[in-house]
C-alpha cells in the first residue's frame, strides 16, 4: 500500500508524530552534549543552568506568536518555516561552552523557531481531526516528544563518545531537514468540502486562516480573536496551570536527571543502556492509552468529555507527585528509572486530560491557546531548569560533589508538590464543553 492511500488526516497525524520526536531529540541532545562539553570544561552548575534555560526564553517568547501566525496565514506553512530555521541554527552553531554568548544566541534562536511549532500543531489537528478521534490523535502527535526523548538518551551518549558533541548538532540538523522535505511533499491544508459537519462539529475547512476573496462580515466574524475572553477564561486557566506543572518536571527531569546520575548517583549514562531511555519510553506508552481511553470513554458515553478529562489529568498528576517526590529515596540508578519512569509515564496519561482540552473548549482557536497555555509550560522550563541550577549550586555548600539525597531533595519536591495543586485547580475550574464559537 502506498502512502498516497493513506488517509489524509492519518498522515497529518503520523508526521507531526514525527514532528515533536524530531524537536525532542534536538532538546534531549542538546542537554546530553552540552553536558558533556561542559563538565570537560569545568563550567558551574549555575552556569549550566543558564545555559540550558536559554532556550526556554526564546520559546516562551514566540508561543502566543506562534499561534496567532497559525490562525493567520496557516499552522502548515508555519510548522515548515520554523523547522527549516533550527534546524539551519543546529547546523551552523559551533558546541563550545566558552563561546557563552554564540550558545545563548544559538539556543535563543532554536527556542523562538520550537515555539512556532506546538501551537501550529494544534491548528493543524483542529483543522484535520474530527473530535471523535481528538484524544488518541493529540495523544499520539505529542506522545512522539517522549519517543523523541527515549531515542535521545539511548543513542546520543554513544554518539557523543565517539563522535564528540558537535556530531550531535549535525544529527539533528539533518533529522530536521529530512522531516521538512517530507512535510513540504505530503501535508496539506483540508479540502473545502471534507466533511459535511465539519464546521459544527469545530473542524475542517470552517477554522482554516480567511482568504481574502470572502464576504466582509464573514471574514471580520472569523478573524476576531477574542483575547479578552480568552484571558479572563477559567477553564483555559485551569489548562494553563496544568501546562505549567507538567512542563516544569518535565524539564527539570529533562535537563537534570543526566546530572543526578552521574552525580547523585556516580553512574555513567554510557554505562546504563538501555534502561536510561525507560521513563520516555514509558511517557510514549503510557500517552498512546490515555488517548485510547479517553475516546473510548467518551465515544462510548461511559462519562462525559468533562468527566474524563477530570479523571485522566487527576489520576495521572496524583501518581505522579508520588513518584517525583520519591526519586531522592532511591539511591541506585534502577530505583531512580523506576520513580522516573512512573513520574513521566503519569504525567503523559495525565495529558489525555488537560493537553486535549484546548480543542474541547475553543477548537477555532486552539493555536492561540495552545500557545497562551505553552506559554506558561515554557516558563516552568526558566524557573524550573534554572532555580535546579541554584539550589544545586546552593547545596555544595554542605555537599561538594552533589552525592548526598539531601541535595536533591527539594528538587523533586517541588513538581511533586505543583503536581497536587494543579490537579485541583483542573477538579475545580475546566470544562469538556465548547465554550468559544
Amino acid at each position: 500500500m502506498g502512502i498516497t492511500t493513506i488517509p489524509t488526516r492519518y498522515l497529518i497525524v503520523i508526521l507531526t508524530f514525527l514532528c515533536t520526536s524530531v524537536c525532542y531529540i534536538e532538546r534531549v541532545g542538546f542537554s546530553i552534549a552540552y553536558t558533556v562539553a561542559a563538565d570537560a570544561e569545568g563550567v558551574s552548575q549555575s552556569s549550566k543552568g543558564t545555559i540550558l534555560s536559554a532556550f526556554y526564553y526564546g520559546y516562551a517568547l514566540s508561543q502566543v506568536p506562534g499561534g496567532w501566525a497559525a490562525q493567520k496565514i496557516g499552522g502548515r506553512r508555519v510548522l515548515l518555516l520554523s523547522f527549516i530555521l533550527w534546524s539551519l541554527t543546529c547546523a551552523l552553531v559551533p558546541l563550545d561552552p566558552n563561546r557563552v554568548i554564540i550558545l545563548i544566541t544559538a539556543r535563543l534562536l532554536v527556542g523562538v523557531s520550537q515555539g512556532f511549532i506546538f501551537p501550529s500543531i494544534h491548528t493543524v489537528l483542529a483543522q484535520w481531526v474530527p473530535p471523535h478521534e481528538r484524544s488518541r490523535s493529540v495523544s499520539l502527535t505529542t506522545s512522539g516528544m517522549y519517543l523523541g526523548a527515549a531515542m535521545g538518551m539511548l543513542l546520543l551518549p554513544s554518539l557523543v563518545k565517539l563522535k564528540g558533541p558537535q556530531s550531535v548538532f549535525l544529527a539533528e540538523a539533518a533529522l530536521g531537514g529530512m522531516w521538512s522535505l517530507l512535510w513540504f511533499k505530503f501535508a496539506s491544508d483540508p479540502p473545502r468540502s471534507q466533511h459535511p459537519k465539519a464546521a459544527a462539529s469545530g473542524f475542517g475547512e470552517s477554522l482554516l486562516p480567511v482568504k481574502d476573496g470572502q464576504s466582509q462580515r464573514t471574514k471580520t466574524d472569523k478573524s476576531q480573536i477574542p483575547w479578552l475572553r480568552i484571558f479572563l477564561s477559567l477553564p483555559i486557566w485551569a489548562i494553563v496551570a496544568n501546562n505549567f506543572t507538567f512542563h516544569y518536571a518535565l524539564y527539570v527531569l529533562m535537563n537534570w536527571l543526566p546530572t543526578y546520575f552521574e552525580l547523585g548517583l556516580k553512574s555513567s549514562l554510557q554505562e546504563m543502556g538501555s534502561s536510561k531511555m525507560v521513563p520516555y519510553l514509558n511517557m510514549f506508552i503510557f500517552s498512546n492509552i490515555g488517548g485510547v481511553i479517553a475516546d473510548h470513554m467518551i465515544t462510548k458515553r461511559i462519562m462525559s468529555v468533562t468527566k474524563t478529562r477530570k479523571v485522566l489529568n487527576t489520576i495521572g498528576f496524583l501518581v505522579s507527585s508520588v513518584a517525583l517526590i520519591a526519586i531522592p529515596y532511591f539511591r541506585t540508578p534502577d530505583g531512580v528509572v523506576l520513580c522516573s519512569s512512573l513520574a513521566l509515564g503519569f504525567l503523559a496519561l495525565g495529558r489525555a486530560g488537560f493537553a486535549v482540552n484546548h480543542m474541547d473548549i475553543a477548537p477555532r482557536y486552539a493555536g492561540i491557546v495552545m500557545g497562551v497555555s505553552n506559554t506558561a509550560g515554557t516558563l516552568a522550563g526558566i524557573i524550573g531548569v534554572g532555580l535546579t541550577g541554584q539550589l544545586l549550586e546552593a547545596s555544595k555548600a554542605t555537599d561538594s560533589d552533589l552525592s548526598s539525597p539531601d541535595s536533591w531533595r527539594t528538587v523533586f519536591f517541588i513538581p511533586g508538590f505543583l503536581c497536587i495543586l494543579s490537579s485541583v485547580v483542573f477538579l475545580l475550574f475546566s470544562t469538556g464543553e465548547r465554550i468559544f464559537d
